[in-house]
């Protein structure tokens, strides 16, 4: 389904923020549930709990999770171009052009999101002084966050 930019309004900072944190929970039982998937089996056929400790099993552990979260996105965002807490707040993720998102796109948003929200946020900070209340990764990735009709 294809929006029509020139009428779409860009979300608020606050809204942005109310649909990453209900994401964040849903993320949260879904790496609670990876990580199960993982040490469950471990500690059952090796005998002994899952060596946290040792660098080559934890980054191997946390490899795992990324791409975990990578793939959560990404699903969402190519089905329909909103994940749960977007849905919650009618945001919906969107091409500049307005159709919706392929798995490039978003695997390019994923990735500049990453690099742009590590610094403490400064990422999402910066629609605060665009113009067009964009983020400096929805501008690098050209895709755009917009608010949706109630169904």
């Amino acid at each position: 389904m294809d929006i029509d930019i020139r009428k779409a309004h860009s979300p608020g900072f606050f809204r942005r923020l109310a649909a990453l944190f209900y994401d964040l929970v849903l993320l949260c039982a879904v790496l609670m549930v990876a990580t199960g998937i993982v040490i469950i089996p471990y500690d059952l056929i090796a005998g002994v709990p899952f060596p946290h400790d040792l660098t080559f099993y934890r980054a191997g552990l946390q490899c795992y999770l990324a791409v975990v979260i990578g793939l959560f996105f990404v699903f969402f965002w190519i089905r329909g171009g909103q994940t749960l807490g977007m849905r919650s707040w009618r945001l919906r993720l969107v091409r500049r052009d307005g159709s919706g998102l392929r798995a490039r796109d978003a695997l390019v948003r994923l990735a500049w999101a990453a690099l742009c929200l590590a610094p403490a946020g400064i990422g999402l900070l910066w629609m605060l002084v665009d113009s067009d209340r964009m983020t400096c990764y929805d501008r690098l990735s050209r895709t755009r966050l917009v608010m949706v009709e109630k169904d």
